[in-house]
């Protein structure tokens, strides 16, 4: 396990995960959303997003956190070796936004672009409740273009990840 994508909605603990993941075995996170958003809430150009996903993607270690299927999707699936999908209900993902905002309200969260505080956003909250019918067909179907020598985790409870992190970290071992 040397390339990770850690996939799903927001909300759904991934940036967490992602993290926590990186404690145990040494392996970088790539965020998806600091390479993406400018200071002050700016996007990326789409070339220039491509560019920088897909220099990041050139590394020999990483742990990828985000979706972002249409730029460089293909390319980070292929060179995977593990993909971690979140496949969370929408109510755990939607609790999960709100406390981020109620915790993490006007500051910068780590796997953020500089000066991209923590804000309540109505278009963000609309994009986590649709999750499920507008997103998750579209990330599923990316998943099945995995390769039969590639591993697939899907989580459909938090305690799933607690759990594989708990056995990853006391068996001292990455698969």
């Amino acid at each position: 396990m040397q390339r990770i994508l850690v996939l799903g909605s927001s909300g759904s603990g991934k940036s967490t995960f992602a993290r926590k993941l990186s404690a145990i075995t040494g392996i970088p996170v790539i965020s998806l959303d600091a390479l993406y958003w400018k200071p002050g809430w700016m996007p990326s150009e789409d070339a220039e997003f491509d560019e920088r996903v897909t220099d990041a993607a050139s590394a020999q270690r990483w742990i990828m956190d985000g979706n972002y299927l249409s730029h460089a999707g293909g390319l980070r699936r292929a060179l995977a070796d593990t993909a971690i999908w979140f496949d969370l209900p929408r109510r755990t993902c939607m609790i999960g936004v709100m406390i981020r905002i109620l915790t993490s309200y006007g500051r910068v969260r780590p796997e953020m672009a500089p000066e991209c505080p923590e804000r309540f956003d109505a278009e963000f909250l609309h994009y986590v409740w649709t999750f499920r019918q507008m997103q998750r067909p579209r990330l599923a179907g990316f998943l099945q273009g995995l390769r039969s020598d590639q591993t697939l985790m899907r989580f459909t409870r938090r305690s799933d990840a607690d759990r594989y992190l708990h056995n990853l970290s006391a068996s001292g071992s990455v698969h």
